[in-house]
Parts: structure tokens; C-alpha cells; sequence
């Protein structure tokens, strides 16, 4: 039996790779079946009285797949820095995956019914997302200039093998 990797950072990285991939595959099949009802020119998607759902899934597809290479790279830079996150992981993992589902779901339930060329109340929830995403962001970029982000990175991971 293997010694589970109890480390909360590798958790945190375990977690956000599993999101972000998973992300990636649901919303690049958003953007496959959005391609169909382009292709096959359905009216649901296409007619000019249907502008604002069609910009709306595109914004949900777009900001979708983004956020899950947002989830992929934090993924990374927590196994590759592990000090980037200390102690802020659990805001920046929760506020991560809260954008991940309110900003690109708020722009879709707004495409699914919209009033006179205005979004639906779903596009509500984008915003709440976009706040969350700012949220961590920042605590990500704020990690990376404090003293403790610059731990030395293990032999073979780019480094000159010099301590600082």
C-alpha cells in the first residue's frame, strides 16, 4: 500500500486539475454543440430575434473553457510553488470553482430566456461570478510577491540548484 500524499497544497492541486480538465470538457462540448446549431442553421440559435442568446452562450462557452485553464495553471503553480498559496488556499480553491460555475452559467441561463434584447435574471449571477474570480486572482498575485512564494524549487524543475 502507497502512503497517501497527505500535503493540503497536493490536495488543493488534485482538486483544481480535476475541475479545470472537467471544465474543459464540458464547455468545449458547449462550443461543439453551439457550432452544430450554427451549421445546421437553427433558428433557435441563429434568427436575428435570437441575438442575445447567441451572444450570451458565447460568452458562457468562452469564459467557461478560460476558467478551466485558470483552474489548470493554479493547479500547477501550487505543485510547482508551493508556497504561492500558504494559507490562502482554501478562499482562492472556494471563490475559483464558485466563478467557474456563476460567471459562465450566469451568461447561459441569461441566453436561455431574455426579454426584448435584454438578458434573462440568470445573468445575475455573472457578475457575483466575475467577484469571486477577482477575489482570487488577487490573492493569488499577492501570494506570489510575498517572501514566502520564493521557496527553492526542487533539483530538475528550472531552477540552478543554488540556494537563495
Amino acid at each position: 500500500m502507497m502512503a497517501r500524499d497527505t500535503d493540503p497544497a497536493v490536495d488543493y492541486a488534485r482538486r483544481h486539475l480535476r475541475v479545470g480538465w472537467w471544465s474543459l470538457v464540458g464547455f468545449l462540448i458547449l462550443g461543439f454543440v453551439l457550432e452544430v446549431l450554427h451549421g445546421f442553421k437553427i433558428g433557435l440559435y441563429l434568427d436575428v430575434s435570437n441575438e442575445t442568446r447567441r451572444l450570451m452562450w458565447t460568452l458562457a462557452h468562452a469564459h467557461g473553457a478560460l476558467l478551466g485553464l485558470v483552474h489548470v495553471l493554479y493547479a500547477l503553480c501550487l505543485r510547482l510553488f508551493p508556497g504561492v498559496a500558504a494559507g490562502s488556499q482554501k478562499p482562492v480553491s472556494s471563490s475559483l470553482i464558485g466563478a467557474s460555475v456563476l460567471l459562465p452559467g450566469g451568461f447561459f441561463l441569461g441566453g436561455v430566456g431574455f426579454y426584448a434584447g435584454d438578458p434573462g435574471l440568470g445573468i445575475l449571477a455573472a457578475p457575483v461570478g466575475a467577484t469571486l474570480l477577482i477575489i482570487a486572482v488577487f490573492l493569488i498575485a499577492r501570494a506570489t510577491a510575498s517572501p514566502d512564494s520564493r521557496q527553492e524549487q526542487p533539483e530538475g524543475h528550472g531552477g540552478s540548484g543554488r540556494r537563495r
